[in-house]
């Protein structure tokens, strides 16, 4: 893996762990973003990443997203939506990257901070954590996915509340509306974060990837084509060495070996 000036990538029984760098707030900037989309780039071709997390590596865990001061500097209409679309375009590499994703909320997530964890398969957050998306009290709106993501997430109700407020809320109120898988002390929040992406990382790569992909694929569709799309996803991962590992495994009552063929 390259060298990145933002980001570092730690990789351990398959899972890999991005952390974020850019104090004091984590504004994610221009070169902030190209960063992640090249590393996602080599994360995608790479056979030693099956899991991904990404955290924040400052003190407190602050990830706020957009840069203020690029915002600040932007005088037309063009600056503006390159800016935007380079943020959606990297988020949409990360929520489509084709293996579980997870993001480890371990501090303050606001704006673009919360939409890249929205761009992930699953939240884990510090109890002590807080999130949202402020954009609204800056004349704009979420622009990185948040409006689209959000109202998937949690429901359009919710989502409007939400956005429109600007309102940032706590772990605890984030776990109940469905936002957060879990919430989970600030101290052991990664470690467990990381159990769990080792977990699935022992798992066959083929059904894993064929998972992710029949809910992303049915998510929007009518029961009877999602379906469908399970049958294929299905016909594609029942002949592969892995899953006669795992029936065979089953069927002699012990823990299958799967070798990603």
């Amino acid at each position: 893996m390259a060298d990145y000036t933002y980001l570092t990538l730690a990789i351990q029984e398959k899972v890999g762990t991005v952390t974020l760098n850019h104090p004091p707030a984590n504004a994610l900037n221009a070169d902030m973003l190209d960063e992640l989309g090249s590393l996602l780039d080599e994360i995608l071709i790479s056979s030693d990443v099956k899991v991904l997390l990404i955290t924040s590596g400052l003190e407190h865990g602050l990830l706020a997203g957009g840069d203020i001061a690029t915002f600040a500097k932007i005088t037309s209409v063009q600056e503006m939506l390159e800016y935007i679309v380079l943020g959606q375009q990297v988020f949409t590499k990360l929520d489509t990257l084709g293996i579980p994703t997870i993001a480890v909320i371990n501090g303050t997530w606001v704006g673009g901070g919360l939409e890249l964890a929205l761009a992930c398969d699953m939240r884990y957050a510090a109890d002590t954590a807080l999130l949202g998306l402020p954009e609204i009290g800056l004349g704009l709106i979420p622009g990185w996915g948040g409006t689209q993501r959000l109202p998937r997430v949690i429901g359009r109700s919710r989502a409007m509340e939400m956005i429109l407020t600007g309102d940032v809320i706590t772990a605890q109120q984030a776990s109940v509306i469905g936002l957060v898988n879990q919430v989970l002390p600030a101290a052991t929040l990664l470690q467990e974060a990381q159990t769990t992406g080792k977990k699935i990382a022992a798992k066959s790569k083929f059904a894993v990837k064929g998972a992710l992909q029949a809910i992303a694929d049915g998510a929007e569709l009518p029961m009877e084509y999602g379906l469908q799309t399970e049958q294929r996803v299905f016909e594609t991962i029942g002949i592969t060495e892995d899953m006669r590992e795992g029936v065979q495994a089953f069927l002699e009552k012990r823990p299958p070996i799967f070798k990603d063929k």
